[in-house]
C-alpha cells in the first residue's frame, strides 16, 4: 500500500511590511500557514523606521518620526511581546507629561493619581497653571459629556469635535492646553478638524476608561530595532519567507482560485506567485490600484480618504539642555520636544533633541532654512540655555501622507478587513479598525486582516488575537453620518 501524501498547508502572501503586514504574516503562520512577506524598501516597519546619517555630531541612528505608544493599546503591546521587545519599549509607571508655556515660562503637569476614573486625573487638573479654575471646571463637566457618548453611534463621525467642545464650554485656551494637546498627537488633526467620533474614541480609551490606560511608552532603542532587525528575527522564527525590494504590480484570480501575484521588482519579478490568500497591507492609494474588481464597494471611495502631514525637526545641540525624556509645549509652533541621545547613538557630548509636528500642513513644504529661522528661536524661548549652545546639526524628515485624516465624515470611507473575494484582505491603519492612524490601529488592521483570511479558509486564529480583535467599538447600523472626508493641504 503507497502511503498517501502529505498535505499541503495553505498558503498566503502579504503585500506590505509595516506593522500591519508583519502583524498579519505573524499571525498566519502562527495558524499553520505558509507564508510570504513582499516588501518594497530594503526594510521592514512602514512609516516607523529608522535609519543611519553621517552627521556633523558624528554617525547618528534617526527615527523617522517620534513615535509613541500608551498602555491602552493593547494589540501593539502585544506585538512587542511576540517581538520579545517589551523590555525596548517601557512604559512609565504612572502618566506624566511636563508642559510648558512659551510666554510665560510656566512649566505644567498632566498626571494621574492612583485613584479612580475619572478622578485619577483630578489633583492633576485642579493645578494645571496654565488654564483658569473656570477654565478646569469647565474641562470636568466636558470630560464627564464625553464620557456619556455611544461611540457605537454612527452620528458622531458627522459632526467635527472642535465644534462639540465649542457647545460644551471649551474656551480656546481650554481647547489649545489640553485637548489639541493630547488631541494633535493621536489624531494629527486640530479638534475642528477632527470627526467627533475619533477623537471621543480616543479621549474615551486613554483617559476615561481605566487609570493607567494613557500612560506613555517610548522605545529605548531605534524603530528599526523594534519593527525591522527584531521583526525580521521574529518572521523567520515563525517560518514566514521575508523578500525585501519586491514591488507588486498586479494581483489577480486565477481560474483554479488561487491568487497570482506579479511583481514589477525584485527576486520574483516574470514567474507570479501563487497562493491561496492575499493580504494587501499597503497606503490606500496603492491598494487602491491593486484590487481586483468587485473586492470593495465602491473602490474610488479609497481615493477620498484624504491625508495628513507629520513633521519632524532633528537638532544636535553641544551641551545638554533638557534634562526630562519630553515636553509639550503652548504658546509656540513648537508641539512636542523629545531627548533622542541615548536612541540615536550620539557620542561626544552633547544632546539630541527632536520636535515632533502633527498636522504639519503650514510647515510640510517650507525649505530647511526656513524651518531653521522659524524653529531654533522657538527652542530658545522655551529652553533658555539653547541661547548659549551650538547648534552641531540641523535637519528635518518629512511624511507628507503619515496619516489618513481624521476628518468628519471618514467613517463610510475606511474599508473593513475582509473584502468581497474569498481568500484577500486589507490592512493598514486606514482601514476600519475603530482608531485613528496609529501603531496601534495598524497591529489591529493586520490581526483583522490575517482573522479574515483564516475564517476563508476554515482555520481558526488564536484565542489572544481574537480578543484583541473583539475590544474596538462596533458602530451601529443606519445611515453614515457623511461621504466625504476633507482633503489634506
Amino acid at each position: 500500500m503507497t502511503a498517501a501524501a502529505p498535505s499541503r498547508p495553505p498558503s498566503a502572501v502579504v503585500i506590505g511590511g509595516g506593522l500591519a503586514g508583519t502583524t498579519a504574516a505573524l499571525a498566519l503562520a502562527d495558524a499553520g500557514m505558509a507564508v510570504t512577506l513582499l516588501e518594497g524598501r530594503p526594510r521592514l516597519g512602514g512609516l516607523a523606521f529608522s535609519f543611519e546619517r553621517q552627521s556633523a555630531a558624528g554617525p547618528l541612528t534617526v527615527d523617522n518620526g517620534q513615535h509613541v505608544y500608551l498602555r491602552c493599546c493593547t494589540a501593539y503591546r502585544w506585538l512587542l511581546e511576540r517581538l520579545g521587545a517589551s523590555a525596548l519599549a517601557p512604559l512609565q509607571r504612572r502618566l506624566d507629561v511636563p508642559v510648558l508655556d512659551a510666554e510665560s515660562g510656566r512649566l505644567g503637569r498632566l498626571r494621574r493619581a492612583a485613584l479612580p476614573v475619572p478622578l485619577h486625573l483630578g489633583p492633576s487638573l485642579g493645578r494645571y497653571p496654565h488654564l483658569t479654575v473656570r477654565e478646569r471646571l469647565s474641562v470636568g463637566r466636558a470630560a464627564f459629556a464625553l464620557k456619556a457618548l455611544d461611540l457605537a453611534d454612527p452620528a458622531l463621525d458627522g459632526e467635527d469635535f472642535g465644534s462639540w467642545l465649542a457647545r460644551h464650554g471649551q474656551s480656546p485656551r481650554s481647547v489649545e492646553a489640553l485637548w489639541d494637546l493630547v488631541g494633535v498627537a493621536t489624531l494629527n488633526a486640530t479638534a475642528r478638524d477632527s470627526s467627533l467620533a475619533l477623537a471621543a474614541m480616543v479621549f474615551k480609551t486613554g483617559l476615561l476608561s481605566d487609570p493607567g490606560a494613557a500612560d506613555i511608552g517610548i522605545a529605548r532603542v531605534p524603530l528599526g530595532e523594534l519593527h525591522d532587525t527584531r521583526a525580521r528575527r521574529e518572521l523567520d522564527r515563525a517560518g514566514v519567507r521575508t523578500v525585501l525590494r519586491t514591488r507588486v504590480k498586479a494581483l489577480r484570480r486565477a481560474d483554479d482560485g488561487r491568487w497570482q501575484v506579479e511583481a514589477a521588482a525584485g527576486p520574483h519579478t516574470g514567474e507570479p506567485l501563487s497562493a491561496d490568500a492575499v493580504v494587501l497591507a499597503v497606503p490606500q492609494r496603492e491598494a487602491h490600484d491593486l484590487l481586483p474588481d468587485g473586492a470593495v464597494q465602491e473602490p474610488a471611495r479609497l481615493l477620498d480618504l484624504g491625508t495628513a502631514p507629520i513633521l519632524n525637526i532633528h537638532v544636535v545641540y553641544d551641551r545638554t539642555l533638557l534634562r526630562r525624556p519630553f515636553f509639550a509645549a503652548l504658546g509656540s509652533p513648537v508641539q512636542w520636544v523629545f531627548d533622542r541621545t541615548g536612541t540615536s547613538g550620539l557620542r561626544g557630548g552633547g544632546q539630541y533633541l527632536a520636535l515632533s509636528q502633527s498636522a504639519a500642513h503650514d510647515d510640510i513644504d517650507r525649505p530647511v532654512a526656513e524651518l531653521r529661522a522659524r524653529y531654533l528661536p522657538e527652542l530658545e524661548r522655551l529652553l533658555p540655555r539653547a541661547r548659549e549652545a551650538v547648534v552641531r546639526d540641523f535637519f528635518v524628515t518629512r511624511e507628507r501622507t503619515a496619516t489618513f485624516a481624521p476628518a468628519p465624515g471618514t467613517a463610510p470611507l475606511r474599508p473593513p478587513a475582509r473584502t468581497r473575494l474569498r481568500g484577500l484582505a486589507l490592512a493598514g491603519a486606514w482601514t476600519d479598525t475603530g482608531w485613528p492612524a496609529t501603531m496601534e490601529s495598524a497591529v489591529l488592521s493586520g490581526l483583522s486582516a490575517a482573522h479574515g483570511i483564516l475564517g476563508d479558509l476554515g482555520r481558526r486564529p488564536s484565542p489572544q488575537t481574537q480578543a484583541l480583535t473583539r475590544q474596538r467599538p462596533r458602530a451601529r447600523s443606519g445611515p453614515p453620518a457623511a461621504t466625504t472626508a476633507t482633503k489634506a493641504v
